[in-house]
């Protein structure tokens, strides 16, 4: 058998992933046994792996209910936001706030804004009264159910 045509044969074995090759031609017998396919994997045991405890996370919700007991509550009727959002004082940057500390408001009037998902809601009193707090301080973000004013 030609070398070159032996070459050839060992290149397509290998090259096709096939074990074992035998061809016999002209009173000559070859047999090609590629022995990386034939190899199997050495199976690996691997030590047990210990997993720590896991770390006690804070929660973030009870802070932020042990913030807010702390701030001292005036008596009055609690203005809740009615989403989360961003609070504003006032209709634009630089404009006189919808309310102080002290204003007189009627049911229906305006005491702030709103801004959740680029939608501005104005948030309107419930009740006729004084403003005696301002619990949140301008641009500062909202929950849900926070109090925002005492009226």
């Amino acid at each position: 058998m030609d070398l070159r045509k032996l070459k050839t044969l060992i290149e397509l074995v290998q090259a096709s992933g096939i074990e074992e090759f035998e061809i016999t031609e002209d009173g000559d017998h070859v047999k090609i046994v590629n022995r990386r396919t034939t190899s199997q994997p050495i199976p690996v045991q691997m030590p047990p792996i210990e997993i720590p405890a896991p770390i006690p996370m804070p929660k973030v919700a009870s802070e932020v209910e042990e913030q807010k007991e702390e701030i001292p509550v005036s008596e009055g009727t609690k203005v809740t936001s009615p989403m989360v959002g961003t609070f504003y004082q006032a209709p634009n940057p630089g404009a006189e706030p919808f309310v102080t500390v002290g204003s007189k408001v009627n049911k229906g009037d305006t005491l702030c804004i709103i801004e959740a998902m680029k939608l501005l809601n104005e948030i309107e009193a419930e009740v006729s009264g004084k403003v005696k707090e301002i619990l949140v301080k301008n641009a500062e973000p909202l929950e849900f159910g926070q109090a925002l004013f005492i009226i």
